[in-house]
């Protein structure tokens, strides 16, 4: 199910700016690829790319882009449900749940994700690879696969009681 963009108030967020080269006859032709995460810091997030010859161009681009990919987050509070380990790539994000106060613990790509998805408390940690694009995509992927405890008990058939035990 696609969320629509235009009912939410979305804030958009450059994660990297690449300059992109193809070699032709004459020499180099520069491009600029941009990544951009758009967010309604309310449990709605998504990510973009762009490509363009000038930036500007590229960034509006990948905002675009990332208005047709837009994912809910299951957020309890202000912070997640539970444990994640978000995969994309070669890129691997942990995210883990921490208490209130404690803030975004991230690195740069991850901490945008989680700042516009509206995530207050969290801790993080990156495996593997840290190109921002697969990290961002990890995070987002790990975000994605988070479910509350009510939403299991739905599935299961079951009460929110008989699952935390």
């Amino acid at each position: 199910m696609r969320i629509d963009p235009s009912k939410l108030n979305l804030k958009e967020k450059v994660v990297k700016i690449y300059r992109v080269a193809k070699v032709v006859k004459g020499g180099r032709n520069f491009r600029f690829s941009a990544l951009v995460v758009v967010g309604d810091e309310n449990g709605h997030v998504g990510v973009g790319m762009g490509k363009a010859t000038e930036v500007p161009e590229a960034i509006r681009k990948a905002v675009e882009d990332a208005k047709k990919h837009l994912i809910e987050v299951a957020v309890v509070g202000t912070t997640i449900p539970h444990d994640v380990i978000g995969e994309f790539g070669a890129g691997k994000v942990l995210l883990m749940p921490a208490k209130e106060g404690t803030g975004v613990i991230a690195g740069g790509p991850v901490r945008a994700v989680l700042e516009l998805a509206g995530i207050k408390d969290v801790r993080s940690k990156s495996l593997g690879s840290n190109n921002s694009k697969n990290m961002v995509n990890a995070t987002i992927n790990g975000l994605s696969r988070l479910r509350t405890a009510e939403e299991i008990a739905k599935l299961r058939g079951k009460t929110v009681e008989e699952i935390l035990g």
